[in-house]
């Protein structure tokens, strides 16, 4: 008899966001004529810029032309690719086109990283924090069963508090072996400092750990403390795997196209011997996946353009002025809210000590605003909600004027 693996049961019965959309979906049909004001869900609403689509369309019509058609693309992704990245992203960082990775989206690397390590290492994970990070370590095998106070036994929880600017630090009382570390962080909308990000480059080289790197809103950075890569600290390369996106710059959610970076110095023992991860995650990637498809690399191509840079910086300060315009008017009606300046989060304190679902529930049912809850990011996100810029700014607008009346 087929077995099932039992730690799937270890996850929590909904997924957060499946269960944004059922409370939604519950008053759309109690409310059919109620006109939400979006502030939930991270999907990018504006569109692709002109010069990437043309890129994609070019890129589809050869796919029908006998000359220029291509089957199967490597699996690492397409050269013309890589070079860009590595020649735009990471100038003057040393990086190689052979030390960037291809793939469908920062969701997928992040889930699937974690399988080419050992069972019985520590894990540390920021708190609150995006749930691929948790949930596929549960998976995985590498925690217990929940624990009443919150959280998972086996895992190192790195808390992001008000008390610590929500940077989360090196642990002192435990070893951890395998770290998530995302900045600008998704939910707090807080970016870690230079200082903060050497801290863990050192504890990662003294303690033979690994980070990964999860900079999907790297384009939305605009303090000058702030690194735009953690390769910007020395010995970074040595430790650290770095994520990044189309999605949230380009507007790729619909498309699918991300990179991983996984430098040629990074070792991890086996045995007795030091194997080189990026000839791995070949190795890996080469029997899992057949890459992206052509157009859709083609159109990434096209982010980098003079055309496609000038676009995509016109859509993300337009995300970014929706964002400081958000801040600005709920800090005028009295709510405390961090982030809004490096990436298109805020993250406001619920009044009256109110929990985080309560007060999603209360501005779902009473000002028609979608949210997210806080705790729904971990134990340490209670007492807050995540509001995002993504949405069109009469979104911003209606949010607002309700809150004034709630």
């Amino acid at each position: 008899m087929v077995k099932l693996n039992h730690h799937y049961q270890k996850l929590q019965p909904t997924y957060l966001f499946t269960e944004i959309e059922k409370r939604v979906d519950a008053l759309k049909a109690k409310e059919p004529g109620a006109e939400l004001a979006h502030l939930g869900v991270g999907d990018v609403s504006l569109p692709i810029p002109s010069s990437i689509i043309e890129e994609l369309i070019a890129g589809a019509q050869e796919m029908g032309d006998p000359t220029q058609f291509r089957g199967y693309g490597p699996s690492q992704g397409y050269l013309f690719l890589r070079e860009k990245i590595v020649g735009q992203d990471y100038k003057n960082l040393g990086l190689t086109p052979d030390e960037i990775f291809i793939s469908d989206g920062a969701n997928t690397d992040l889930a699937n990283l974690q399988e080419i390590f050992a069972l019985d290492i520590r894990v540390a994970i920021p708190d609150p924090a995006y749930p691929v990070y948790l949930d596929t370590n549960i998976m995985a095998g590498r925690t217990r069963l929940p624990l009443k106070s919150g959280g998972y036994g086996g895992i190192i929880y790195l808390p992001c508090l008000e008390q610590n600017g929500f940077q989360p630090l090196p642990p002192t009382t435990h070893a951890a072996d395998l770290i998530y570390l995302c900045s600008p962080h998704n939910p707090t909308g807080v970016a870690m400092t230079r200082p903060i990000l050497k801290q863990w480059v050192d504890f990662a080289k003294q303690n033979r750990a690994i980070l990964i790197f999860d900079g999907a809103y790297e384009a939305y950075i605009t303090s000058p403390d702030v690194p735009h890569s953690i390769y910007e600290i020395e010995g970074a390369k040595e430790v650290a795997i770095e994520v990044r996106s189309f999605s949230k710059n380009a507007g790729f959610t619909g498309l699918r196209c991300s990179y991983t970076v996984i430098p040629h110095q990074i070792r991890v023992a086996d045995t007795g011997s030091l194997i080189s991860l990026n000839a791995l995650w070949k190795r890996r990637q080469d029997a899992k996946t057949n890459g992206v498809s052509y157009p859709i690399q083609r159109a990434a191509a096209a982010v980098y353009s003079p055309a496609g840079k000038k676009q995509v910086k016109a859509n993300v300060s337009t995300y970014l002025e929706r964002a400081r315009f958000l801040l600005n008017g709920l800090k005028q009606l009295g709510y405390t809210v961090y982030g809004g300046v490096d990436a298109p989060y805020l993250w406001v304190k619920t009044p009256n000590k109110m929990s985080s679902w309560d007060f999603f529930d209360l501005l779902l049912q009473k000002g028609h605003i979608v949210s997210l809850p806080g705790s729904g990011f971990g134990k340490c996100g209670e007492g807050y909600v995540r509001f995002t810029s993504f949405g069109p700014m009469k979104s911003m607008e209606q949010a607002l004027e309700r809150l004034k009346n709630l």
